[in-house]
């Protein structure tokens, strides 16, 4: 048993920014199930949208961002994320990291990436993600933040309705352990991993949707899972991003003809959709050898490295690309300061909903909503904590289990990738949801747990919610298209909330 005044649950850029600044108000405990490095953050290409130029507004930004929101947005929400970007790049500049910066102009070098109708992008290199990432690991180590590197969460724990601590399976030693704590913090990203293409790294299963649905946690916008337009297919390993910041500084997308059949700059669900229906008659290509080569590899020098271990030269050579899913847009519904409908739990990143995204997320909002919620969330938490001691209860212990049924995974990645995917209709999504039910009645047989079973109940039920929401929005807007439904419509410019009842849940 081991207590602390918060408990972060996740290593991104959120859970680690919530971690440091609480670390003002009390001691903090932070549990990640591989290693602290290893999260959406790190492998974020593009960067961080904030207005540092003259020519941009926070009302350029915050409209640009409910323009691609498609109705969804909550603009109270979306205003305090884009005012108070500037001082959260800062703050991070104070902790180590380092941005590009504009040689001839000075200041921070700006790029451009869809859906942003002026220069605003933050970033270091074509790595952004990975420069945060050691920035906040080194703080957080160097300031006495006890990070459990290889702890699996895998169930809140409640007292008269407050969440007080969570369950976490040690993966090394093979035993249960119990965190308590006065506030518990959900930072575990998203779960595209339910997906057979991604993006995301293997760690993405819907971890901390799971388990704050399991709570009482309203889950809000879960239909929205948006689709990267352009990754790499590499044989026998995951799928590599190529940053929407290729096409911001204007490389081009054509098929096998070499002919462009959309505007790059759209935004990407636009985009998506566009290269979905060219692949079925052909290859569709990134074409950037028109970009002089010296640019090339001095801005994307991760993409270009790892293209030329796959063979490819991308000063030189098209780059075969296709859609993959990238990124949640909804999540465990919050509010502007991070708080769920469960006293004591907080969430914000990827996991949480905050109302910024809506129906579809502007690039470079993500680490964004990131740092800006989770920096309101430790204040919120703080004044939480005041004057309250950390509960405790007596919870029932579980074996650890020896099966492994990696097998249900494969299973139904394919599943959703098939029937709930870019292109959805109801026939496929009710398909998809006999599929999900009948390996979640197998897993319900299960005894015991280890990292194998917690990840497979919990990406069952991150892939259940999300065919459950895409069913009921009988209308396509944002990132969540039905060809069944191919039009928005009013009656539909409200979210879809799903809420437990019982070993159920109702939608709202």
């Amino acid at each position: 048993m081991i207590k602390s005044d918060f408990l972060v649950i996740g290593s991104g850029i959120a859970g680690l920014n919530f971690a440091l600044q609480a670390l003002e108000y009390g001691s903090v405990c932070l549990v990640t199930k591989k290693d602290a490095v290893e999260s959406n953050t790190n492998f974020a290409q593009g960067g961080i949208a904030a207005v540092f130029s003259k020519t941009d507004s926070f009302n350029l930004h915050v409209r640009d961002t409910l323009k691609s929101g498609d109705g969804l947005c909550d603009k109270y929400a979306v205003e305090i994320m884009v005012k108070q970007a500037p001082d959260e790049i800062e703050n991070l500049m104070a902790l180590g990291a380092t941005f590009d910066k504009d040689a001839k102009a000075g200041g921070l070098q700006l790029g451009q990436e869809g859906g942003h109708s002026r220069k605003r992008i933050v970033h270091r290199g074509d790595m952004t993600g990975a420069e945060i990432e050691k920035a906040m690991i080194e703080n957080a180590r160097r300031n006495g933040i006890r990070i459990f590197e290889k702890h699996v969460a895998f169930d809140l724990i409640l007292k008269d309705g407050a969440c007080i601590g969570a369950r976490v399976f040690d993966v090394g030693k093979k035993r249960m352990v119990e965190f308590f704590a006065k506030a518990v913090a959900i930072a575990t990203g998203g779960l595209c991993e339910i997906y057979e293409n991604t993006s995301n790294p293997e760690i993405a299963t819907g971890d901390g949707l799971a388990m704050g649905f399991r709570a009482g946690c309203d889950v809000e916008d879960i239909e929205f899972v948006q689709f990267h337009p352009t990754a790499l297919r590499r044989k026998g390993k995951p799928f590599f991003l190529i940053s929407e910041a290729v096409r911001g500084e204007g490389a081009k997308l054509v098929n096998d003809d070499g002919k462009r059949f959309v505007e790059e700059l759209a935004r990407r669900d636009e985009v998506s959709r566009a290269m979905f229906s060219e692949l079925r008659n052909g290859t569709v290509y990134l074409d950037m050898t028109h970009i002089g080569k010296a640019f090339v590899k001095e801005r994307f020098p991760t993409i270009y490295r790892t293209c030329l271990e796959n063979g490819i030269d991308i000063t030189k050579d098209r780059i075969p690309v296709e859609p993959v899913a990238h990124y949640t847009c909804g999540g465990l519904k919050t509010d502007i300061d991070g708080k769920t409908n469960v006293p004591g739990l907080y969430a914000f990143g990827e996991v949480a909903c905050t109302g910024v995204h809506g129906a579809n997320r502007l690039a470079s909002n993500s680490l964004l909503e990131s740092l800006v919620f989770s920096s309101r969330a430790a204040e919120s938490a703080h004044a939480y904590n005041v004057g309250r001691e950390i509960g405790f209860v007596n919870t029932r212990q579980m074996s650890v289990a020896s099966d492994r049924p990696t097998e249900l995974k494969t299973r139904l990645k394919s599943v959703m990738w098939k029937h709930a995917g870019i292109v959805r209709n109801e026939k496929d999504l009710i398909k998809a949801l006999r599929e999900i039910s009948l390996m979640q009645a197998y897993m319900s047989k299960k005894e015991g747990v280890n990292e194998e079973i917690i990840e497979i109940n919990n990406i069952l039920l991150a892939a259940r919610l999300v065919v459950s929401a895409a069913l009921a929005r009988t209308e396509s807007r944002g990132c969540h298209f039905r060809e069944d439904y191919p039009e928005k419509t009013e009656d539909w410019e409200r979210h879809i909330s799903l809420k437990r009842a019982g070993k159920g849940f109702l939608k709202l």
